[in-house]
């Protein structure tokens, strides 16, 4: 990156006396972050980290045995979160890019040190974008940069069809405060070339397909789940590509605060892209009677800035979980399928 020059909006440094949270965002004056946890709260942790290790077995020896034993077992844990130090870790294991890095040695550093990039410069002007209020990535050419630059180029250059878009340095952003350079990149190869769930690089292909897929099923599923106001939204001509393409393209990384991102970061690396739908949902449910009473305007405002209380993992979550959706996505999918078929030629 020597040389290259970096888009002047960059932050500088983190100034020494700014408290930071416990992931490392800077706190705001009145943002709502962790609590100080009380000694029964650091017991019932220590608890749940041990069964994790359980579990999991040195370095993940014993994970593939254990899903296969007792796989309502994890999922009931993944759902209820994935102990913070040993999250990283387990999201390796369960989106299948350990196997990937194991079976492809070399190859990361070789995209990176040999390979050059179309989109270097556009990486470059939007490093300073991604989590800008995190101490890892807020130094001009500071390790988390770098660092954050190294793998999208890399990603770049290896899928060079999807090359790179702006939203993919906030999937790889995130997994850079759990993982190292290789471990990330790996990962987000798993996620958008599919190695576990289906693949998702259509959220970044030229046209964004799988996005307009993921809108079409979601817009189906708010009108058949809550009329009320799936008529409101469509009285008020408000479609979801207004207010849940972020959520889809970034999984709740951008908007979403950390602690309740991670939450279903951990859903949705085990049990797939269902989860960004079902979490869209319970949030528009926990605010379906006052967003029915709301006008064009207030609503766009509305639907962009949840209120605080519906941003908390354990109200916001359990919902989630109560929409059963797989089933109708399926059919969604083939109906979207079918009236986007490309008409045979002769």
């Amino acid at each position: 990156m020597k040389g290259k020059r970096m888009d002047e909006t960059e932050p500088g440094p983190v100034p020494t006396h700014m408290p930071v949270d416990r992931f490392g965002f800077l706190k705001q004056e009145h943002g709502s972050f962790p609590k100080t946890r009380s000694s029964a709260e650091y017991e019932r942790e220590e608890r749940r980290v041990r069964k994790w290790r359980k579990m999991i077995g040195v370095g993940g020896s014993d994970w593939k045995h254990y899903v296969r034993r007792k796989p309502h077992v994890v999922k009931r844990r993944i759902r209820k979160g994935i102990p913070d130090c040993l999250r990283g870790l387990v999201w390796q294991l369960i989106s299948g890019s350990r196997d990937l890095l194991l079976m492809n040695p070399g190859v990361y550093e070789q995209l990176v040190i040999y390979e050059t990039s179309a989109s270097e410069l556009d990486i470059i002007r939007d490093i300073s974008r991604t989590f800008p209020s995190h101490v890892f990535f807020q130094k001009r050419h500071g390790p988390g940069q770098r660092s954050l630059y190294n793998v999208l180029k890399a990603y770049s250059v290896y899928d060079r069809d999807v090359g790179y878009v702006q939203g993919m340095g906030f999937l790889a952003g995130l997994l850079l405060l759990y993982m190292s350079e290789e471990d990330a990149f790996w990962l987000l190869v798993a996620l958008l070339k599919g190695a576990v769930h289906a693949p998702m690089e259509g959220l970044y292909q030229a046209g964004l397909p799988l996005v307009q897929q993921y809108l079409f099923q979601f817009e189906h599923l708010v009108k058949e789940l809550m009329p009320k106001l799936g008529e409101h939204f469509t009285q008020e001509m408000i479609n979801p590509s207004m207010y849940a393409s972020q959520w889809f393209i970034t999984v709740f990384s951008y908007s979403f605060p950390f602690p309740l991102a991670l939450r279903i970061w951990d859903v949705f690396l085990y049990e797939g892209v269902k989860i960004v739908f079902k979490v869209g949902l319970a949030l528009l449910k926990y605010c379906h009677d006052d967003l029915v009473k709301l006008p064009f305007e207030k609503l766009i405002q509305a639907l962009r800035n949840s209120p605080e209380d519906a941003m908390d993992p354990d109200t916001l979550l359990p919902l989630a979980y109560s929409f059963k959706v797989s089933k109708r996505l399926e059919e969604l999918k083939h109906e979207y399928d079918k009236n986007n078929a490309k008409p045979q030629k002769e």
